[in-house]
């Protein structure tokens, strides 16, 4: 089932949440609304689910459009964070609850309900728990008995809201590949929200980031990490380094690093005043070698290593700039990632100094967030 979403506007009072959505979703497809907290993904899932009426703008599955269609009438599966289980009903009633509760003409016989619900307690593998009651069950199994009442009703479409967010980080990743592997042999159109970024990329075939009301940019995990739109997607996709500097004409400038690079076309133009601007760069991005005075690093700066952190075939580097003192609180400090094997062959040590190549580096004006360049 295709969800085209058009326009869609929504306010609360004298504040407008969503400013004129347009999305389509396709058949089957996996889609994350990832974004921080009040952006609007939570009140776009409720508004494909019906819980809320926009004020402008259409919302369809397939060719029908669902604005005005109530939403028990719109065949979506609703999944809360929290799963909103009845606590004082088995596992197996409260799968059996939304098939017991339709209209009589609608209703199916005990012997089908009864069947139904032990197929769906194989298909979440919890075949043995259907006489337990919720409290006796663990997070994990109390999410999975959620999806299975959702899903027994048949939905066209399936709405997950912070579906693992109240659960531990094991159960979390757990939970997560089997959801994915679940949606995948179903071919169910599913969306979900979530602020998690990991949980993002570990399930969704697609990722729509939201900010302020707004689709900032759609795509894989892959292309909003290598290609994003603009600064917010730099910053809030993946680990990111920012550090200050001026703009010049076509030459950006840090003095507390003794950083300089061509910054290309810039909204500073031709001018020979100075602008406040802004280097982007990933952690990844960052080569190191050891300082030698007198002898420049092509497109690098100078630092000092303040901490380094082994994880795993990698080593976090936490970098200040050369001339700053360990203990100057107001510094800044930049994040390197560099192979174990790398940091290990050159010796280095807390406290070494560091000529630090940056790669890929986005140079972002005060008045130019949106377009960043790479370098």
């Amino acid at each position: 089932m295709t969800i085209h979403i058009q326009k869609i506007r929504k306010s609360f009072g004298a504040q407008e949440i969503l400013h004129g959505i347009d999305l389509h979703i396709q058949t089957g497809e996996l889609v994350a609304l990832l974004g921080p907290s009040g952006c609007g993904k939570t009140t776009l899932l409720r508004l494909i689910a019906g819980l809320e009426s926009p004020d402008s703008g259409d919302i369809s599955f397939g060719s029908d459009s669902v604005v005005r269609v109530h939403a028990r009438d719109r065949r979506v599966g609703f999944v809360f964070q929290h799963y909103a289980l009845f606590g004082n009903l088995t596992v197996f009633e409260n799968i059996a609850f939304g098939l017991r509760v339709k209209p009589r003409s609608q209703r199916p016989s005990e012997s089908v309900i009864r069947d139904r619900v032990e197929g769906f307690l194989k298909l979440v593998q919890l075949p043995q728990l259907g006489r337990r009651f919720p409290a006796q069950l663990s997070g994990g199994q109390r999410q999975r008995v959620a999806l299975a009442r959702a899903l027994i009703m048949e939905p066209r479409v399936l709405l997950l809201d912070e579906p693992f967010g109240a659960l531990d980080a094991k159960v979390r990743k757990e939970l997560r590949r089997w959801v994915r592997q679940l949606q995948q042999s179903l071919k169910l159109t599913t969306v979900f929200v979530t602020h998690d970024q990991e949980e993002a990329f570990d399930v969704s075939d697609r990722i729509v980031l939201m900010n302020a009301g707004q689709i900032v940019q759609s795509g894989s995990a892959l292309e909003l990490h290598d290609s994003p739109s603009n600064d917010f997607v730099h910053s809030f996709i993946g680990d990111s380094n920012r550090i200050r500097g001026q703009i010049t004409g076509h030459a950006f400038r840090s003095a507390p690093w003794h950083y300089a690079v061509n910054a290309g076309a810039s909204s500073a133009g031709e001018s020979s005043e100075a602008a406040a601007a802004w280097a982007r760069f990933r952690p990844h991005d960052v080569e190191l070698q050891h300082f030698s005075k007198g002898v420049p690093v092509e497109k690098g700066l100078s630092a000092r290593i303040l901490r380094a952190t082994p994880m795993g075939a990698l080593v976090r580097v936490e970098l200040l700039p050369i001339d700053a003192s360990p203990q100057d609180v107001g510094a800044d400090v930049l994040d390197a990632e560099i192979p174990r094997s790398d940091f290990d062959r050159l010796g280095l040590r807390e406290g070494d100094l560091v000529s630090a190549r940056l790669n890929r580096v986005r140079i972002v004006t005060a008045s130019d967030t949106t377009a960043p360049r790479a370098q």
